[in-house]
C-alpha cells in the first residue's frame, strides 16, 4: 500500500460523481464546496457486499447527530456511479440511507487517500475525518472485514471539534483523554506545572 495523507495535510481536492439517496439523484460533487464544514469520509470495498451494507446503516443511524454538530458524510468506493444508485435502490440496509456515495471508478480518490488495495482495486475500509480548513484530523484503516464503529467515529468527530472550537489559553494545552465521552470535561493541562501529574 502507498503512503498514506497524514494528519494536519490539506485533504486531497475530490471532484467526481456523487449519488444522494435523499433526492434519487446523481450530481457532481467537490470536496472544497464543502469548505467551512467538517466532512467524514467513509470508505469501503465494494457495493452489495455485506459488511459494508452495514457500515452505511450505522452512519445512516448517526447521521442527524453529525449533521446537527456540522459534519457531512459521503460513502466512497471504486464502484461506479450507476452501481451505488442500483445498491442504494435494492439494498434492504442501504435503500434508508441519507449517505451521499461519491464514484471512485477511476481510482484516484482512494490512491490519493493511500486507501487503494493494489492487490483487488478496491478502496480499503476505513474513514477520514476532514475539519472546516480542508485539513485531514483523521485517519483510520483496518481489516475489511471488520465493519466500523459509527458511535467511536462521532465520539472522535466530536472530540476533534470540541478541541478546535476551545483554544486553549498560552502555555496550556486542551486535550482529550482516553475513553472520552461527548459531554465530558476535556483535559486543560498546563504544560509546566502539570508535567508528571497525569
Amino acid at each position: 500500500m502507498q503512503s498514506q495523507i497524514d494528519i494536519g495535510e490539506k485533504a486531497p481536492e475530490i471532484q467526481a460523481k456523487c449519488y444522494f439517496p435523499k433526492d434519487a439523484d446523481i450530481k457532481d460533487y467537490k470536496l472544497s464546496d464543502d469548505k467551512g464544514k467538517w466532512v467524514v469520509l467513509t470508505f469501503y470495498p465494494g457495493d452489495f457486499t455485506f459488511v459494508c451494507a452495514t457500515d452505511v446503516e450505522a452512519f445512516t443511524e448517526k447521521y442527524d447527530d453529525f449533521a446537527k454538530n456540522g459534519a457531512v458524510i459521503y460513502g466512497i468506493s471504486t464502484d461506479s456511479i450507476f452501481s451505488h444508485k442500483e445498491w442504494a435502490e435494492t439494498s434492504p440496509r442501504v435503500k434508508q440511507s441519507k449517505i451521499p456515495l461519491i464514484e471512485d471508478f477511476n481510482k484516484r480518490i482512494s490512491e490519493a487517500y493511500g486507501f487503494l488495495n493494489k492487490e483487488t482495486g478496491a478502496a480499503r475500509r476505513g474513514t477520514v475525518i476532514i475539519d472546516p480548513d480542508g485539513k485531514v484530523q483523521y485517519i483510520s484503516i483496518h481489516n475489511d472485514g471488520l465493519g466500523k464503529d459509527a458511535e467511536h467515529i462521532y465520539t472522535a468527530f466530536m472530540a476533534l471539534k470540541y478541541i478546535r472550537d476551545t483554544p486553549a489559553e498560552k502555555g496550556h494545552i486542551c486535550a482529550i483523554p482516553a475513553n472520552w465521552r461527548v459531554g465530558k470535561e476535556a483535559l486543560n493541562i498546563d504544560t509546566v506545572k502539570d508535567i508528571g501529574k497525569l
